[in-house]
């Protein structure tokens, strides 16, 4: 009986040995990679929260920023920095190269911070796209930030500031001088906290902080916010605003949608739909464009003339570009008006261009006999040109076909051509009178009920 005691045991003791010393196989991590390069702008704040809302859904997951930016927008900084802090998936910055300005706001936002060698962060004093340095306003909203980011993960929030405003004073003189923005190198901020190590690559920083089983995952942006981020950008904002005002203009030159007025359209549906999807612009922005072309449509076409209804529509289309660039006006955003401003005024700029050279050549180019109308066959005089459309036309006497804004088709002689009036507004069915001819460009005007009907030819 005591021999079989000590056999249970025996096995008992060997059985806990053999327990105590298993070690289930370890997990690969998978790193999340979010590359903070370029500019720090609109379409960059979806990409980070997708990346970041895609690693807390797996349990292994580490989310790593790779930073490289001279910075960009404060409100988008902001906004990434929220959805760092809210991560519920270890986060690192490794600054590979420079984290200056909002660059420096979203690395502070990550609970470890590795740099490459020679590398550097801060001067992330916010300044205005003319390069003048921010109101106080939003320099004090800058400095609260970084300061709060700091003290949310271990750090001096003292040196958090000296980075935003030149007037902080730090007691060690050597790292900051009176008058003069904090910006460390690698070595001080590591000596400052502001660094946990130094690396030279990714693969590196993440064995620093005890990842070494790992599974990268750097997929990068998506098609749709590569398209996005691009789109929101002031250059091709303006490209778009101009292209869709130029289109409009056309459709009310000519009176019809085409090839021109369908590219205008689809500019503003593109400029809308980038602006709704980065939550600058909203369903209101887009109601009011949209009503300011019905009462500008509404005007031209329904009431002759240009009063309350054309006014006010142009102002709405106008306002409602500005509000869908400017984005949160409950925001610091609405204390830099002048990026939305330059990129607005750029737009106008060019579609004043664009509007001159249709009043200009539009009504003697190929391209209007080609696209103006949809649906119509415009007669071209049997292929009469210069001497010939003088003696077949000059002081014939029509009706327009179409209503001419100044371009539109006439009837002349029994067939349809392309003309233009002397800057009347024409409705359809009015007659008229071809008064000019040079080239292909057939000038006209409307014939009023006084004026005496006679075959004489002007010259």
């Amino acid at each position: 009986m005591v021999k079989q005691v000590r056999i249970i045991g025996m096995i008992a003791v060997a059985a806990f040995w053999v327990l105590a010393s298993f070690r289930p196989l370890q997990a690969q991590t998978s790193v999340y990679v979010i590359e903070i390069s370029g500019e720090v702008d609109l379409g960059l704040g979806p990409y980070v929260e997708r990346v970041i809302q895609e690693a807390n859904e797996d349990p292994s997951a580490v989310v790593l920023l790779h930073v490289n930016t001279f910075g960009g927008r404060v409100d988008v900084a902001t906004e990434i920095k929220d959805a760092i802090l809210a991560s519920t998936s270890p986060t690192i910055a490794f600054v590979d190269r420079r984290a200056i300005s909002a660059g420096a706001l979203i690395t502070l936002s990550a609970e470890k911070i590795a740099m490459a060698p020679g590398g550097s962060i801060g001067a992330a004093t916010p300044v205005y796209g003319s390069g003048e340095k921010a109101s106080e306003k939003v320099v004090s909203y800058m400095r609260g930030e970084m300061r709060s980011t700091a003290e949310k993960n271990g750090r001096d929030p003292m040196i958090a500031e000296a980075m935003v405003d030149e007037e902080i004073t730090l007691s060690d003189t050597t790292i900051k001088k009176s008058g003069k923005l904090l910006t460390l190198t690698s070595e001080e901020a590591h000596a400052l906290g502001y660094c946990d190590t130094i690396v030279g690559s990714v693969e590196d920083a993440l064995a620093a902080f005890g990842y070494r089983d790992v599974v990268i995952k750097n997929d990068g942006m998506n098609w749709a916010e590569f398209l996005v981020r691009h789109l929101t950008s002031p250059f091709i904002s303006s490209i778009l605003i101009m292209l869709g005002m130029g289109g409009l203009f056309y459709a009310i030159k000519t009176g019809h949608l085409g090839t021109i007025s369908i590219i205008g359209i689809s500019s503003l549906v593109l400029f809308f739909s980038a602006q709704y999807l980065v939550d600058l612009a909203d369903v209101i922005e887009i109601a009011l464009f949209v009503l300011g072309v019905i009462l500008l449509f509404v005007e031209i076409f329904v009431i002759p003339g240009f009063g309350i209804a054309g006014i006010s529509g142009i102002l709405l289309m106008v306002s409602s570009l500005f509000l869908a660039l400017i984005g949160n006006i409950d925001g610091v955003a609405i204390d830099n008006l002048s990026a939305p401003l330059y990129t607005l005024a750029g737009s106008f700029v060019g579609f004043g261009l664009i509007a001159w050279m249709m009043v200009k050549f539009l009504p003697n180019s190929s391209m209007f006999r080609r696209f103006a109308l949809f649906g119509e066959s415009v007669g071209s005089g049997d292929g009469l040109t210069g001497p010939s459309l003088q003696d077949a036309l000059l002081g014939e006497f029509g009706s327009a076909v179409t209503t001419l804004r100044p371009a539109g088709v006439a009837m002349v002689n029994g067939e349809q051509y392309d003309v233009v009036s002397d800057g009347e507004f024409i409705t359809a069915g009015e007659p008229i009178q071809v008064i000019y001819i040079e080239g292909r460009k057939i000038v006209v005007r409307r014939v009023h009920v006084d004026d005496p009907l006679n075959d004489a030819k002007e010259n």
